[in-house]
């Protein structure tokens, strides 16, 4: 578990060097600091878990500090500490923000527990923040023999420390299946923290990952914490992280070897204990080939592997799956329930959903928008039949063409339709096709689209 960071303002050195010592032996870094326009500095700069502030101080007294934290929005928590202040001061420092308020002359355990409990506080606010934030209700629908397999082999797995490398087409729930692994795993207490490799830049990942502080480089204007720290005592999930760099990867594979590393313009070296569970939706054996992925991060991810069914290999989890996103939907909306008929059920069931789940959620969220009435029938499926995978076959109408421009029809219209489900967003269908976005746009560029 990394180490929290406590920061000592105070003007007398007796005192910095006695909290020093105190903090260090409970196992604690501190820095400590004689004015409050230095501890200012200190917190612009550097991630803090906990300031011990001073009352009275030359220039900005604490009330000041605490006043001046509170407009920046920083959260740390502080704890104020005073030789001779008034209840009235004490008072003003509750107000302004402060945890607690120690009274010099300083106790070894009262020092320690007020430190104790306002950390465990502030991680507990944390853990509350990342869960409303999140949606935590991971399951895996149906009770077909591939979903009954793929829940035998996450309950195999969760209770291990065992990293995992979680592999399907794209929409197909791999984060689903993250997430559920983290829930009955022995660190469901802890944090679920997950980052789309593929959606971050090149440029930016590694500040991402290990966090930077203030000045690292053009655009970081402020200290932050990095994924891997947010994760600590948790889970991280890295998608696609096929699309990774090579000098990421391996700055990765060392985190994952010695569970430290240092922000982006530290020195401090940062211990954490994460599991890590990765998915991608590429054959990393082929990128190890052509020397797009490294081979022995490979075998560090691959520990546990678990591949995530298509929807057309579980067609038969389909109604069900329908059932759960219409209830999601009212629940979400307050909008009235509506109901598919037997043959609007069978054509979704027959359809061969090349987006996956996350295809089909899409299709329901837009009937529920779209269709008049309570029911939705298979009239309003039309959209799907015209699909090339949909049933009437790459030639439409029937006539015989030569087989580049066949496929060429096929790649338009079939790109065309997933463009349309994304709402024209090209990174959401680039990612729905499997394809790098750059790929899509001189796709799209070729076909006319």
């Amino acid at each position: 578990m990394s180490r929290p960071v406590v920061l000592i303002i105070d003007d007398e050195p007796g005192i910095r060097e006695l909290l020093g010592q105190i903090l260090g032996d409970e196992g604690y870094e501190t820095t400590a600091v004689a004015s409050g326009e230095e501890g200012l500095e200190v917190l612009d700069r550097e991630l803090i878990d906990l300031v011990l502030l001073d009352i009275w101080l030359p220039g900005i007294d604490g009330i000041g500090v605490l006043r001046r934290l509170r407009e920046q929005g920083h959260s740390v928590p502080v704890i104020v500490i005073s030789g001779h202040a008034s209840g009235e001061q004490a008072v003003a420092a509750i107000r302004e923000g402060a945890q607690d308020f120690l009274e010099k002359p300083l106790s070894y355990d009262r020092v320690v527990v007020s430190v104790g409990n306002a950390l465990r506080r502030s991680q507990l606010e944390r853990r509350v923040r990342e869960t409303l934030s999140d949606d935590l209700a991971p399951n895996l629908t149906g009770t077909s023999t591939a979903v009954r397999e793929l829940r035998r082999q996450v309950m195999t797995a969760a209770p291990t420390d065992g990293r995992l490398l979680i592999t399907g087409p794209n929409g197909t729930g791999k984060e689903v299946v993250a997430r559920l692994v983290h829930r009955h795993s022995r660190r469901a207490s802890g944090p679920f923290v997950a980052l789309n490799c593929a959606a971050i830049p090149a440029e930016l990942i590694e500040s991402e990952l290990f966090g930077h502080l203030k000045g690292a480089f053009t655009g970081a204007v402020e200290a932050k914490r990095g994924k891997f720290e947010i994760a600590d005592g948790g889970t991280l999930f890295l998608d696609e992280i096929g699309d990774m760099s090579l000098l990421t990867q391996a700055k990765v594979l060392r985190v994952l070897q010695e569970q430290r590393f240092t922000r982006l313009g530290g020195s401090r070296e940062v211990a954490v204990d994460v599991r890590v569970i990765a998915a991608t939706n590429k054959d990393l054996e082929e990128e190890i080939e052509v020397g797009r992925f490294r081979r022995d991060l490979y075998y560090r991810l691959n520990v546990i592997p678990i591949r995530v069914p298509t929807l057309a290999e579980r067609a038969e989890d389909i109604a069900r799956l329908v059932e759960e996103f219409v209830a999601g939907f009212v629940r979400a909306t307050a909008a009235r329930p509506k109901q598919f008929t037997d043959e609007a059920m069978s054509r979704l069931t027959r359809y061969p959903w090349p987006g996956n789940v996350r295809e089909l959620k899409n299709v329901v969220e837009r009937l529920m928008i779209m269709v008049p009435g309570d029911e939705i029938g298979p009239q309003h499926l039309s959209f799907l039949a015209d699909h090339p995978a949909g049933g009437r076959g790459v030639l439409g109408g029937g006539a015989a063409l030569p087989l580049r421009e066949a496929r060429r029809r096929f790649e338009r219209d079939y790109i065309a339709r997933v463009l349309e489900e994304c709402d024209g967003n090209v990174t959401s269908a680039a990612k729905v096709l499997g394809v790098e976005r750059s790929h899509l746009h001189r796709k799209m560029r070729q076909l006319r689209l």
